[in-house]
């Protein structure tokens, strides 16, 4: 996402993970601003300025989502998310340590990017962000 200036928003309830999702971003020369909650209440929140959360400005092109998380996990939120007419087009993409087939095809009924397992060796999730970088620098992000 070099030379765009596309909010990110990671939802993430383990905060080792938030931490090698940065690592990762910072590692592959991603420079766009990377926004963080903690499950799925408090990213709504932040993309919709309520409950006392700042609104991300402008809204973020991308969100990378974990599934299994406290207070609403992810398909929950993907399914709030589709359901909100000025967040729906914001494209996701689950980045989750759940292999369940149940789970990807929700995930993938519910209009994800992609759905990538988080692998546990650094080098393997180091590549998984820059594929993600090149993905993302592959598409058109108005």
């Amino acid at each position: 996402m070099k030379g765009k200036s596309v909010n990110v928003l990671l939802v993430e309830d383990d905060d080792v993970d938030a931490m090698n999702v940065k690592r990762a971003f910072k590692k592959a020369n991603i420079s766009n601003p990377l926004y963080h909650a903690e499950n799925g209440l408090v990213a709504l929140d932040m993309l919709r300025g309520t409950g006392g959360a700042t609104k991300i400005i402008p809204k973020p092109r991308i969100i990378l989502l974990d599934i299994n998380m406290p207070r609403m996990n992810g398909m929950e939120f993907l399914r709030e998310l589709r359901a909100d007419p000025e967040l729906r087009d914001i494209s996701v993409v689950v980045l989750t340590t759940s292999n369940e087939e149940r789970d990807k095809i929700a995930a993938y009924n519910l209009n994800v990017a992609g759905y990538i397992l988080k692998p546990v060796e650094p080098d393997k999730f180091m590549e998984a962000i820059s594929t993600l970088n090149l993905y993302w620098n592959l598409i058109e992000m108005p």
